[in-house]
This record gives C-alpha cells, structure tokens and sequence, in this order.
C-alpha cells in the first residue's frame, strides 16, 4: 500500500509500521482516537458537572 512501510525483524515478522502522515494523517487521527477511547474503557465515568467543577478548581 503506497504511503505505508512495514519494519520487520530478522526473521521477517512485521515489528512496526512507518505511516506516511502527509497522506494517511487525517486517518490516523480516526485511528489513533479509537485506540485511545478503547484504552479508557474501564475508567470510570466522571458526569459533566463534576467534570466542570473541578475545571473550575484548577482554574
């Protein structure tokens, strides 16, 4: 795929990925987002006003 490298090890497994941000950057943002949301999963949920109210403690 035109934009994307694949790093391997000495074996030839695929290690990493070199992604080609001026023309899959927009994407990765969506990608990245995911990654992050799924990683909070189980955080727990905090509501808007108590997410506001200490906003305006650390202001």
């Amino acid at each position: 795929m035109k934009g994307i490298q694949y790093l391997v090890d000495d074996t030839g497994k695929k290690t990493a990925v070199v992604i080609d941000l001026q023309q899959w950057g927009k994407l990765w943002e969506d990608f990245q987002d995911i990654l992050v949301s799924r990683s909070r999963v189980d955080e727990p949920e905090v509501s808007w006003s108590d997410l506001q109210a200490e906003m305006d403690r650390e202001n």
